[in-house]
């Protein structure tokens, strides 16, 4: 859903074509005669539902408090990299990945962020994980198991190992394939008995041993966020890992479906902003009001990806609450992905992922 190699876009949450909203980025430096500034703030994200829901939640919001007018362009990672280096990016804040994030800052492409300009992080209980030199995470999505809840005689898997287990809950399974997202060795791991604290660094041999003992009941390896709910609805497998809120709407449409939180795999979209920005200020009181507990809350609302500011959740109603990847009762049971680790050795992990697939 967001690490596909170089660049990943958040493909699970961003539908095939950009928000109609893109634009240029070039009028930028008017004043109103109302005394909020009319300048264009142009910000980058993945459009979609995803680029929808920012613009419902926090850009109009902004708009209205600052006067500051939103762009939006969907770019990908190379043309984002290749207008920075050339000194002219026409666009202020880039909303991307965590693993992008990193890349950005790798490539000294984006500015160090000063946090003191970032009223909203202070003492917010954001994961110091999401706290960059470079970016600050967003929002958290996580990939889980998701399950037919009438195959089973009455059984809920509870777990990866059950998953695992065919014997006991019988029937096809599905996997995430390499186009869409990282591979899953992390549920591989969780499932052959390794502790959530003790996943990183990956044991890679031990990963691709647990993978050998389910691969002859793997019917499909998926490579778009639509298809898991598609073969559970067919009844092509009973089981697979999902993208989190991708079966919301046929679970509410009355399908046998549910999700399975344990051993969830959590990820993050975050904010950086590029060298060369002309609008410094304006990107920050755009993040700095992105990140405040009232607007994190306001997008989980319209959409399932889950405030990293804790304090967001006393703003939720409890129906939305109970349905994201950091709530407190998901926070103990499922694992932040160390994106760290998979930038190092996603290379060569997804090279012996293909030819174990294709063995």
């Amino acid at each position: 859903m967001f690490l596909r190699g170089v660049g990943g876009v958040t493909a699970g949450l961003a539908a095939a074509s950009a928000l109609s909203a893109c634009g240029t980025g070039s009028s930028r430096s008017t004043t109103a005669g109302s005394g909020k500034s009319s300048k264009t703030l142009v910000v980058r994200n993945s459009g979609g539902t995803y680029g929808e829901a920012n613009q419902k939640a926090v850009y109009d919001a902004f708009t209205k408090e600052t006067g500051i007018q939103i762009k939006v362009v969907n770019i990908a990672y190379a043309q984002l990299l290749a207008q920075i280096k050339q000194g002219r990016p026409q666009f202020d804040v880039i909303d991307t990945s965590m693993a992008d994030v990193v890349r950005f800052k790798d490539e000294d492409a984006t500015e160090a962020l000063d946090y003191d300009r970032l009223k909203s992080t202070r003492n917010a209980g954001i994961a110091e994980s999401l706290m960059m030199s470079h970016g600050v995470g967003k929002n958290y999505w996580a990939s889980v198991m998701a399950y037919r809840t009438d195959a089973f005689d009455g059984k809920k898997p509870e777990s990866w190992a059950d998953f695992w287990d065919t014997k006991v809950f019988k029937g096809s399974r599905a996997l995430q394939a390499r186009d869409a997202d990282l591979p899953e060795l992390e549920f591989a791991l969780l499932a052959d008995g390794v502790p959530l604290d003790k996943l990183y660094p990956l044991d890679v041999e031990r990963a691709f041993k647990a993978l050998d003992d389910i691969k002859g009941s793997v019917r499909k390896y998926w490579d778009t966020g639509a298809l898991p709910g598609v073969l559970l609805g067919r009844e092509e497998v009973v089981a697979t890992s999902v993208w989190h809120g991708r079966l919301d709407a046929l679970i509410k449409g009355g399908s046998p479906l549910a999700y399975q939180w344990n051993g969830a795999r959590r990820q993050s979209n975050g904010f950086c902003i590029p060298k060369g920005t002309a609008n410094l200020d304006a990107a920050y009181q755009l993040v700095d009001f992105a990140l405040r507990p009232d607007i994190q809350a306001a997008y989980a609302e319209v959409y399932p990806m889950a405030p990293v500011v804790p304090a967001a959740y006393k703003k939720l109603s409890s129906a939305a609450a109970g349905n994201l990847a950091s709530s407190p009762e998901h926070l103990k049971s499922g694992f932040d992905l160390d994106v760290e680790w998979w930038i190092k050795n996603e290379a060569a992990v997804s090279k012996r992922w293909q030819e174990w697939v294709n063995a």
